[in-house]
């Protein structure tokens, strides 16, 4: 069965490669942000993409139920995208300056699989599959495990064996499985062993099971626009107000995005939280502690000097990351943007690669001459 699989595989990507050239360029909306004027710039600035997306031919269907979030044309282009690790992926990089990807299967993945045991076969699929091309470019791909949160055992499991045996930097989980959000007593077990290996986990947007009244007749909120984002916030808040962070004081979790709007809030969190519906609830710090504490965030899809000066004031300026959320906006839009943000030299080092390296525990030589 695995040749066969290979075999498909491979004909798959070979027949995609070719549009995979043009992708970048058709993904993104335009940006309309001032650029910022010349300064001085290190003359290589190292840039590590932590939001960057890949697929093998059985997550296809998968990957297909976000169809109604995006454009036909998005759906189309970036699948070819998605589906090449190759030589044509790693010149894209290089000629927009990218030195470094931690890949990630394309949401949602497993995490819409009904058969628990199904996602646990197809997760280790995905993540042997990643393995074997970092294998080939290990100076410019690392890895985000694709787990299969159905069992909170069986995902522990498969995050310790992609960390140990397969040297990756953490997970990506794509939002709720199957309606079951982060905070369930059943995930104690995950987060107990995510602390003990000291890995970040990334939560990555995805629909919510429901389609909220709210976005009844607005298929253009449905999605990166605007649900994607209070989702993702949300699922995030539920963490914080649930004790998940006092519980496992150890643990990171990284949101895209520019923080999916948490940094803005900060203030009001901590304002609105004594007075909320909150019954048997208590936090020991206020809600802003935990956020800071135990989030990271990344730039992914996000240039705006504003938003990127807010986040470094508002959240420890050590865990905030450069990301390109690749191929789904525009590579060159996005690492011009680090290049000439508004923002200390020192800010900018650190954003682009510092802070992931150490987050990320990316100790091996990157990037296209494996110098830094």
């Amino acid at each position: 069965m695995g040749s066969a699989m290979t075999t498909r595989r491979d004909l798959l990507k070979g027949a995609t490669l070719a549009a995979a050239a043009s992708t970048t360029a058709a993904l993104a909306i335009p940006l309309s942000s001032t650029p910022a004027p010349e300064s001085s710039q290190p003359k290589h600035l190292v840039k590590i993409g932590l939001e960057e997306h890949f697929l093998i031919p059985e997550f296809i269907d998968y990957f297909a139920t976000t169809y109604p979030n995006i454009s036909p044309q998005i759906a189309k282009l970036g699948l070819a995208a998605l589906l090449d690790l190759g030589d044509r992926r790693i010149a894209t990089m290089d000629e927009n300056g990218i030195d470094f990807q931690v890949l990630s299967i394309a949401g949602p993945g497993v995490q819409v699989e009904k058969d628990a045991a199904l996602a646990l076969m197809r997760s280790k699929l995905a993540n042997d599959f990643l393995a074997n091309e970092i294998q080939k470019h290990p100076t410019r791909y690392g890895g985000f495990a694709h787990l299969p949160m159905q069992n909170a055992v069986e995902a522990a499991d498969e995050l310790e064996r992609c960390i140990h045996e397969l040297g990756f930097q953490g997970a990506m989980i794509n939002g709720q499985t199957n309606g079951e959000y982060l905070d369930l007593d059943k995930y104690s077990i995950f987060w107990e062993r995510v602390q003990a290996l000291q890995v970040p986990i990334y939560l990555h947007p995805g629909n919510p099971v429901d389609h909220p009244a709210m976005y009844a007749n607005h298929p253009e909120l449905w999605g990166p626009v605007c649900s994607w984002a209070f989702e993702t916030a949300t699922h995030a808040l539920r963490l914080v107000f649930a004790g998940v962070f006092e519980r496992y004081p150890g643990v990171t979790l990284v949101l895209g995005h520019m923080g999916e709007t948490l940094p803005l809030n900060l203030w009001r969190f901590d304002s609105r939280w004594p007075i909320s519906h909150r019954g048997s609830m208590t936090l020991v710090q206020p809600p802003s502690f935990y956020i800071r504490r135990n989030i990271a965030i990344t730039t992914s899809g996000v240039c705006s000097d504003v938003s990127l000066r807010c986040a470094l004031d508002a959240m420890d300026k050590n865990k905030v990351m450069f990301s390109a959320d690749y191929p789904f906006e525009k590579l060159d839009v996005e690492s011009r943007f680090i290049s000439e943000a508004r923002v200390t030299e020192a800010e900018r080092t650190q954003v682009a690669s510092q802070n992931a390296k150490r987050l990320m525990r990316i100790n091996r030589p990157i990037g296209r001459t494996s110098q830094t």
